[in-house]
């Protein structure tokens, strides 16, 4: 049944509800205990960008998730619980904050899928951060205050509150109800996203000779056998005549890369890491996971014959193809380690606006005693984003980037109560801070590799993010 404010108070759903806050209000009271609540409401579709933008406040820490193809969009906003650490035990310890959470929660509402409170994850690519003022922790898990989330045709908003002796339960109440009232505006009134046109200073800088540098001593490591592969990074530092505008640049990334994950982590202090990514970590559903080995790129052509040349080329590069596969090895390995059995399907192209990847894509069964978050701690980084092997790659990383990787390369993502949960890497991404934005993209590099290619593969990935800010 959909909900509106209106049909709030005058629904039997309104009866149940308040005896369930006032139920919960009483179990807590005479233990002197705290509680979480969930309430979970179907309600008239809303863009849940909008609503980011119309309800979502300078101060509270927000998440933004979309995938086109799949008609899902997910808003998050505000904190009840969260979850700010760093080192190596980040993945273990935001893993035992959301089973304590969950002990606490108690439900109203549906039970679908993007229903249910979720938990929003953003982690940063290194365990610690050695940029003193980077804006983000190496660790943020929060459950949020307000979720509004599409789903196909459906959409439901929930709303988490902490339940305790102290509280005053009418006001809670009045709080849904008011929220109700806002969300029925923004579906009563479609609001048009603006339109804005970029206008940035021409102080933009690429550390582009520095890359070409960094690469070309890489490729002398990996002929002496001390690599086979890295990824190195390149930056874009842009600057603004105003300051860049979230919603709108999120809704350019969303009509220009409909392939992508479109997402959106905001620090609740003026700072959000943006992007479009076209790379999954992994995606589970009813114990059903999926993972993405997604590496060797191509540009687009300009006319079809010469993209069909181009996605040739790729296919039978055996440079790109020694990449792929290097990435489909690790996930495997790392998974079975798990006790997993992945299952590697057909190999395909990953063709988005402007580059080409080659892509395949490896499926497990997870078991229900293993954790969506131990599956990412065990596959992050991949060396689709790092490199072979690991722990050598991540300090020659640090030696050869002179700027903070932060949440670059790294799983942003959510998990559910019931071990759903879809992490995906935060390449084509960037850090905006007023009228300031930070751009990064990066290549890997393997034996046969080209200082100048890989700066004008890079370069190609830079831009088609610049194209989307405003």
């Amino acid at each position: 049944m959909t909900l509106t404010s209106q049909s709030l108070h005058k629904n039997q759903i309104c009866q149940d509800l308040q005896q369930f806050l006032f139920d919960c209000y009483q179990l807590n009271y005479e233990k002197n205990s705290t509680q979480i609540v969930s309430i979970s409401l179907e309600i008239d579709w809303v863009d849940p960008l909008v609503v980011h933008e119309k309800i979502a406040a300078p101060n509270q820490l927000t998440f933004y998730w979309e995938n086109k193809s799949k008609n899902q969009a997910i808003s998050a906003i505000d904190a009840i619980a969260k979850l700010e650490i760093s080192g190596q035990d980040r993945f273990l310890e935001a893993e035992k904050f959301i089973q304590e959470c969950l002990q606490k929660i108690k439900y109203f509402g549906t039970g679908e899928l993007f229903s249910q409170s979720l938990f929003f994850c953003g982690f940063s690519f290194f365990a610690q951060n050695t940029q003193v003022n980077y804006p983000f922790p190496a660790a943020t898990v929060f459950l949020p205050r307000w979720q509004v989330a599409v789903n196909s045709n459906h959409c439901y908003l929930v709303m988490n509150t902490v339940i305790n002796a102290g509280v005053n339960i009418h006001k809670i109440f009045q709080n849904l109800k008011n929220q109700l009232e806002k969300l029925q505006f923004l579906a009563e009134n479609s609001l048009n996203i603006e339109n804005l046109s970029a206008n940035f200073n021409q102080n933009n800088f690429v550390y582009g000779e520095k890359f070409k540098s960094s690469v070309t001593s890489a490729l002398e490591a990996i002929k002496t056998d001390y690599l086979s592969k890295i990824v190195l990074a390149d930056i874009l530092d842009v600057n603004s005549s105003r300051p860049f505008n979230l919603t709108s640049s999120l809704n350019n990334l969303r009509q220009l890369h409909p392939n992508c994950y479109v997402f959106s982590l905001g620090n609740g202090q003026g700072q959000n890491f943006i992007g479009a990514s076209p790379e999954r970590l992994i995606s589970i559903n009813k114990q059903h996971l999926t993972t993405d080995a997604l590496a060797g790129s191509a540009p687009r052509g300009a006319t079809p014959t010469e993209d069909a040349l181009n996605a040739e080329n790729l296919i039978n590069s055996v440079k790109e193809k020694h990449e792929h596969q290097l990435v489909i090895d690790f996930i495997t390995q790392h998974l079975s380690q798990l006790g997993l059995f992945p299952e590697v399907l057909a190999p395909r192209l990953r063709q988005l606006s402007n580059i080409q990847h080659l892509w395949t894509p490896i499926t497990a069964v997870v078991p229900a005693n293993i954790h969506p978050l131990k599956i990412v701690a065990q596959l992050h980084p991949t060396p689709a984003v790092s490199g072979v092997a690991r722990d050598i790659v991540c300090e020659e990383i640090r030696r050869y980037e002179s700027f903070e990787r932060g949440l670059y390369a790294a799983p942003l993502g959510w998990v559910d109560a019931e071990g759903n949960s879809e992490f995906i890497v935060g390449i084509r991404s960037a850090l905006i801070d007023g009228d300031r934005a930070r751009l990064y993209a990066g290549a890997g590099i393997v034996d046969g590799s080209d200082p100048e290619k890989e700066f004008v593969e890079v370069q190609l990935k830079l831009q088609a993010l610049l194209k989307a800010l405003v």
